[in-house]
């Protein structure tokens, strides 16, 4: 078996968005930047994990993307199932039929079952809050959120002052002078 991009990316900005979710929603932006993840590709992930309610969206200015459920409650195995990557080390794909339709199984169709069984009772054991605490450990900072402008409901209004002549009278008698 082996773990793709899609995966460890959905891993990766899971975690990069817990650690942030006391400073309000997240961009993906952001989160494209800090990772070095295509925005698109985060995107298209980001609809999966939310389809799965492991992440809120909320739009708007300011708005973003926040953790669905508490952390501790969200394992890898959940991202990892949310985002459609398989979790198989058969051939066959867990359907027995390794050698052929109609050949059956193959001789280590066993051995590669267990492993799956395995990989995914360590991933279901491993929460996304885990992950955050290793990270904090690790001694990652994170920055404050960035500070809100103020939007003022009555417009800026500053005083216009006109050095040109008005009117075209006003033009002939500026010249004249």
């Amino acid at each position: 078996m082996r773990l793709t991009t899609k995966g460890r990316f959905a891993v990766t900005a899971m975690i990069d968005l817990a650690l942030r979710q006391h400073t309000g929603p997240v961009a993906l932006a952001a989160i494209s930047q800090r990772q070095r993840i295509s925005l698109s590709y985060l995107e298209q992930l980001f609809g999966k994990l939310r389809r799965h309610e492991l992440v809120e969206s909320t739009r708007g200015p300011g708005g973003g993307y926040s953790v669905g459920r508490d952390p501790k409650d969200i394992t890898v195995a959940d991202i990892i199932v949310a985002v459609d990557e398989p979790i198989d080390a058969t051939g066959c794909g867990g359907k027995e039929n390794c050698m052929g339709e109609d050949a059956g199984r193959c001789m280590t169709h066993d051995l590669w079952s267990a492993l799956n069984a395995k990989m995914i009772e360590y991933l279901d054991s491993v929460s996304l809050q885990k992950l955050v605490d290793e990270q904090l450990a690790k001694g990652v900072t994170i920055e404050g959120a960035p500070p809100k402008r103020a939007i003022s409901s009555q417009p800026v209004v500053k005083p216009i002052k006109v050095t040109a002549p008005n009117s075209v009278f006003a033009l002939g008698t500026a010249l004249n002078k």
